[in-house]
């Protein structure tokens, strides 16, 4: 099994919105949850994907397709949030 094969659909989604540049505040507000639940989702996501920080994982979406990651059926399971047009990493600093 593929590290991306084991995070849930939000870990996807926000995974996602980091890559767009969004806060962890930002994140909260889309999904509808607390900016604490956003740190847990990414807490898990880093252990599951072997990375480090917002950068990091950042970067491993952007190298495995940015925006076409996941692919268009696995984005209709997170609720099709758009991940084109957004900021992306390495427009600005990432916010926490």
């Amino acid at each position: 099994m593929m590290p991306r094969e084991r995070l849930t659909p939000k870990e996807v989604q926000v995974a996602i919105l980091v890559w767009e540049g969004l806060t962890n505040r930002e994140i909260g507000k889309i999904i509808g949850t607390s900016e604490q639940v956003i740190k847990n989702h990414l807490r898990s996501t880093f252990d599951k994907l072997g990375v480090w920080s917002r950068l990091e994982l950042a970067m491993y979406v952007a190298s495995h397709g940015g925006k076409n990651w996941p692919t268009s059926s696995e984005v209709s399971e997170v609720g099709g949030h758009p991940v084109s047009g957004g900021r992306h990493a390495g427009d600005h600093a990432i916010g926490a």
